[in-house]
């Protein structure tokens, strides 16, 4: 095939803010991805209404006050979809994210340990929407690399 050098075996998904709240839906949705990061991360579009900075973006996006449609709401939030997730999955937040409330991370990663699937939350003090401080950088990348080693290495490899 044409991406013959990917292995479909070994497959890790990551992302950040946005990209968060996706690699919480895609885990959501399929087994394919063998290894989660979630970084900054929304897990439920209900609660993150109430507590982040985007009222204005989730009623433009879902055209309309929460309280008039939660079970839309519900429907596209990551959380409702949690039953049957075994994905392994490594949240990275900022305590002091007020773009996504670490609380968003702590409802998903709550309902993956609950579960049983592997998950570890990691906390960064005095860190908003985004990992600024340099030693707090190196320890996020070093962590995602580790998480991604642990869960994805081994296995065999396609051949060339």
């Amino acid at each position: 095939g044409r991406h013959a050098w990917v292995d479909t075996t070994r497959l890790g998904v990551t992302g950040g803010s946005y990209g968060g709240f996706m690699t919480n839906w895609v885990i959501s949705q399929t087994r394919r991805f063998k290894a989660a990061v979630a970084s900054a991360s929304v897990s439920n579009l209900i609660s993150f209404y109430g507590t982040s900075l985007y009222t204005d973006l989730i009623e433009a996006e879902f055209r309309g006050l929460p309280w008039d449609n939660y079970p839309m709401l519900w429907q596209w939030s990551p959380l409702a979809h949690v039953r049957g997730v075994t994905t392994p999955t490594l949240f990275l937040h900022g305590e002091n994210d007020h773009d996504v409330p670490i609380t968003q991370a702590e409802e998903m990663y709550t309902a993956l340990r609950k579960q049983g699937v592997p998950a570890t939350l990691v906390r960064y003090p005095d860190e908003g929407h985004g990992i600024r401080q340099p030693h707090h950088v190196a320890d996020y990348n070093r962590r995602m690399l580790e998480w991604f080693d642990r869960h994805l290495k081994g296995g065999s490899r396609p051949a060339s």
